[in-house]
């Protein structure tokens, strides 16, 4: 069930992999077959939606039952730590992404990128004591495990695996070259405040102004819906702050208040996650870059209510 995966021609568009290509086939006889049937139309298309969101989560989601794993159901005297155990699992998971064709090489360039900036983020946050991983295992930099980098990656995969699925266009986008210099703000700011006045309120007030009037079209097999990006940037947000809430709950790292018993991440990281979300697209867009709104969308998905309504990209 994946939207945009043929053109009328019947080729491939927007970089399908051949398996998603073959679903895509197969749901649109589905909806095809249910034209006219109001709410089976409605069924197949919601399907879509959520298969393709799953399809997108699909490392991440490998990742964290990882995670649940090694503390669950990791064995005394295995004789190889967790920590090193979670590595040569992400490393695995990717592998076979790849290998099967699930994941694009265009993608392995992005999830590289954030593997590199997340390492960079986490070698300073665990030097300054924001957050700490036990001491065990070989694989690791300083104090930083090298599965560390994996969870920023996921986010990465997630990110590009969703513009591609979803066939993402954008009305009101920014200038490109003024949200490097938002998004470089804000991952400096990380760093920064440690010695500066933080100015992640600052940052929060330039993201609004900036994307607030950015509207995101989603396409799901032949409907389209148009979602307020910053919208979408907090759903996102609130969703990594869950999963955080379970990577931390099975001991993957903890914050200061956790080292004396788990308790609930605290809120105000939704905040760091939003911020965070901007730093991701910035760097999606350079493999990317945001396409405007089809010339072909109807007007109505284009400029009028927001309501779903059928597409002919």
């Amino acid at each position: 069930m994946w939207g945009s995966g043929a053109d009328a021609l019947g080729g491939r568009r927007f970089g399908l992999t051949g398996l998603e290509s073959r679903l895509d086939a197969w749901a649109r006889r589905r909806l095809a077959a249910a034209r006219n049937r109001g709410v089976r139309t409605f069924l197949i298309e919601f399907a879509a939606f959520v298969v393709k969101q799953a399809w997108a989560t699909l490392f991440g989601f490998l990742l964290l039952v990882a995670i649940v794993a090694a503390r669950v159901f990791y064995p005394d005297g295995l004789g190889i730590a967790s920590n090193d155990l979670l590595t040569v699992a992400a490393i695995l998971i990717q592998i076979a992404m790849v290998v099967t064709g699930l994941e694009t090489r265009r993608e392995l360039r992005v999830i590289v990128m954030f593997h590199i900036v997340g390492t960079l983020m986490e070698l300073f946050k665990t030097d300054v004591g924001s957050w700490s991983y036990d001491a065990d295992g070989f694989l690791r930099i300083a104090q930083v495990p090298l599965f560390s980098g994996f969870m920023y990656a996921a986010v990465g995969s997630y990110m590009v695996r969703v513009y591609r699925l979803f066939d993402l266009r954008f009305d009101r986008y920014p200038r490109v070259w003024v949200t490097v210099i938002v998004a470089a703000g804000i991952y400096v700011n990380f760093f920064a405040h440690h010695w500066l006045p933080d100015a992640r309120w600052v940052l929060l007030v330039a993201v609004v102004l900036l994307w607030g009037r950015t509207v995101m079209t989603v396409r799901l097999l032949e409907r389209s819906i148009r979602l307020p990006l910053l919208g979408v940037f907090a759903g996102l947000a609130t969703v990594i702050w869950l999963a955080e809430n379970i990577a931390t709950w099975a001991g993957a790292w903890s914050y200061p208040d956790q080292l004396d018993g788990w308790e609930p991440v605290s809120a105000a990281k939704l905040v760091s996650w939003f911020l965070l979300m901007i730093v991701s697209v910035v760097l999606v867009t350079w493999v990317y870059p945001p396409r405007p709104a089809d010339a072909r969308t109807p007007r109505s998905v284009r400029e009028g209510s927001g309501r779903p309504s059928v597409s002919a990209l």
